[in-house]
């Protein structure tokens, strides 16, 4: 029996980071899969392990990128859902598996051929009107994205009937998609590259707090800082972004900022901390199952994605969310415990977030798929 015809869309490769390396898994599990995306940027990525970045079939919108200097992608992302329905797909492909932020089920309207989406989440700042005025920088940009989120609901609503599987990262993500697409979705958490995190029995913990991630206002960060000004305790902020001038004027003296960090600087800082803390509602989110990995316990919100991720007294512990006063509030008193954890226990958890695991699982979402569209064939 010949290998299936798999065809994998992604919305943009203009940065790395964790909905990147679920392509670089897609890839694995099929390494013969053509890979497209509109937006290609490869001096701002670093390349995944396959296929190579020469490799990846694009769209006249990674010309336009480069012709305004690749400063940013956001200028160009009203026309990404066109781009998508203009992709080559159509009659080459056994299935089509897409990864999806906000337009790339527009790829639907390329093929014939199933389509299965991997969804980190439908967008929520389209959706979810909290969520985009917390983004928004300013009144053009709150303009700016009210204006998109128009036209990414529409776009997600015309697509979401046509497609035959939906795979959510997390159980969070798969209430999102019934509740927006008014589909079920069946849930797949995303990869973690655990040989890259792990645990080392002879470094002690000390008593520093962590925040890693990008410096954006949805992570909370500054509610971080806060935790760790109620509780008395060192923070130390791994990552940057554009909140970080923000952050500044709010922290102290408990406050270290770190910068963007290589990864044996975060590792040292996963085994070391107190405890990772996770403010802020994550689709999924990787860095705590990176942090599990090196054995450290994760203090997060109870809604989103550390619902999969942490097991309370046992990896850490669910905060229940609410306003930014009784958050702060739930997190000291949580630190004020002084509960113990077990670091090969909270390792233990991680390794059931492993790229094998995710393969493995994405590998039957869509044989089971093929074996369905077969089967309607031969009727």
């Amino acid at each position: 029996m010949s290998e299936p015809r798999i065809a994998l869309v992604h919305e943009r490769f203009t940065e790395y980071g964790g909905s990147e390396a679920v392509v670089g898994e897609f890839a694995r599990t099929w390494p013969q899969a053509s890979v497209y995306a509109p937006i290609v940027d490869p001096a701002r990525a670093p390349a995944i392990a396959h296929p190579p970045w020469d490799t990846i079939e694009t769209t006249w919108l990674s010309r336009m990128h480069a012709a305004t200097g690749r400063r940013s992608h956001a200028p160009l992302l009203p026309l990404v859902p066109r781009a998508l329905r203009a992709l080559p797909l159509r009659d080459r492909f056994d299935a089509v598996v897409v990864s999806h932020h906000a337009f790339a089920v527009q790829a639907v309207f390329a093929t014939d051929a199933p389509v299965v989406a991997y969804v980190h989440s439908p967008a929520r700042w389209a959706w979810d009107p909290a969520f985009r005025a917390r983004e928004a920088g300013g009144f053009a940009g709150r303009a700016a994205l009210v204006a998109l989120g128009a036209v990414a609901r529409r776009a997600e609503r015309a697509a979401a009937p046509r497609l035959h599987t939906v795979v959510a990262n997390s159980h969070a993500v798969a209430a999102r998609v019934g509740q927006w697409w008014d589909l079920p979705a069946v849930v797949v958490n995303p990869p973690v590259r655990l040989d890259r995190f792990s645990l080392d029995a002879a470094v002690p913990r000390e008593d520093f707090l962590l925040f890693a991630g990008r410096l954006v206002p949805y992570k909370r960060p500054d509610l971080a800082i806060r935790i760790a000004q109620r509780s008395g305790r060192r923070l130390v902020v791994v990552g940057d972004g554009r909140y970080r001038r923000q952050l500044e004027a709010i922290a102290g003296s408990e406050t270290t900022f770190l910068g963007a960090a290589p990864d044996d600087v975060l590792v040292d800082m996963y085994r070391r901390c107190h405890a990772l803390l996770m403010p802020g509602v994550e689709d999924f989110g990787i860095v705590p199952v990176e942090a599990m990995a090196c054995g450290a316990p994760v203090l997060a919100v109870g809604e989103g994605g550390a619902l999969d991720t942490v097991t309370p007294g046992v990896t850490g512990a669910h905060i229940p969310f609410g306003t930014d006063e009784e958050v702060v509030t739930g997190f000291a008193e949580v630190l004020g415990t002084g509960k113990i954890y077990d670091p090969a226990v909270i390792r233990a958890h991680a390794e059931s977030f492993g790229p094998e695991v995710f393969r493995a699982r994405m590998a039957e979402v869509v044989a089971g798929v093929l074996d369905s569209s077969s089967q309607k064939s031969v009727r």
